[in-house]
């Protein structure tokens, strides 16, 4: 009953998971006071993405590291979110995110800039793909509200073909607008 010429054995799956880069961005050991002492426990914030655009994070908690982290992981990969990036290497427009006390701001940038970027916000872009950008945290230095306030940011972003859609107009148009020319009033006078 061996399974070899179908597609859905667990090679398949293995190699389905390795498009996605992850990337540990926290542990916290946690301790639950029993009548017997305390008994250890540990939360892991993982990062997931595929570097083409796509990121995603979770919380996993576990008795043992490995385990957490992989319950991390999997839950990471079931929040992918699809960031639309300018030339394949940074943001559109500049954008802010919070959640809780913790504010981000996140700047485009030109070529050859770099990631530019603290602690876990460094994870999300490069699990993300984005090769420039500048950004900084204000507020809480929580690595859950940084991550959190990151793809609220993240979210906020909109492509050039997102806003001609929603403004029922041309992206051509758009981007005359965007560079100072006016293309509508310029082929009228």
């Amino acid at each position: 009953m061996a399974r070899e010429g179908e597609g859905g054995g667990r090679g398949g799956r293995e190699e389905r998971d390795s498009e996605f880069v992850d990337r540990l961005v926290h542990i916290n050991r946690v301790a639950k006071v029993v009548k017997g002492g305390r008994r250890f426990g540990f939360a892991a914030l993982v990062v997931v993405g595929d570097q083409k655009g796509r990121v995603g994070y979770g919380h996993g908690k576990a008795r043992e590291v490995p385990e957490a982290i992989r319950k991390a992981t999997e839950s990471a990969k079931r929040a992918l979110i699809r960031v639309p990036l300018r030339e394949g290497r940074t943001l559109h427009h500049d954008v802010n995110g919070r959640h809780g006390a913790g504010r981000v701001v996140l700047r485009a940038a030109p070529a050859g800039t770099g990631i530019i970027a603290g602690g876990p916000m460094r994870a999300v872009f490069e699990t993300l793909g984005m090769h420039d950008v500048v950004a900084k945290s204000q507020g809480s230095s929580n690595p859950y509200n940084m991550i959190r306030a990151t793809f609220d940011a993240l979210q906020r972003e909109d492509s050039p073909r997102a806003v001609a859609a929603r403004r029922s107009l041309k992206v051509s148009v758009l981007q005359g607008r965007r560079l100072g020319g006016d293309t509508e009033t310029a082929a009228e006078g």
